[in-house]
């Protein structure tokens, strides 16, 4: 970590998943507390990412509805297609 200030939080666990938690840190030779870390830190960066998609999903939502500019299908095919045969090429322009 950097140099952050670190603050305990506490986490009401009942006594299975506390077992299943012991007994998955001992057969990964971790912490308890480390694997709650590394599961929190995980789950926060991917919702993040999860976020971040749905924001520009929004954004995207709106410029189409305030300009009315896209792509077909059709043509998003044909584009990604030529992506996968290895040519780098633009996407096609859009149109309304």
């Amino acid at each position: 970590m950097t140099g952050a200030t670190v603050r305990p939080v506490a986490i009401k666990l009942d006594d299975a998943m506390k077992a299943r938690l012991k007994r998955l840190a001992e057969a990964r030779q971790r912490t308890p507390h480390w694997l709650m870390r590394e599961a929190i830190t995980d789950y926060v960066e991917r919702e993040e990412k999860r976020e971040a998609f749905r924001q520009d999903a929004l954004k995207a939502w709106e410029a189409y509805r305030s300009s009315g500019l896209h792509l077909s299908a059709a043509e998003a095919d044909a584009w990604l297609e030529q992506l996968e045969q290895g040519h780098d090429i633009d996407p096609p322009p859009c149109h309304s």
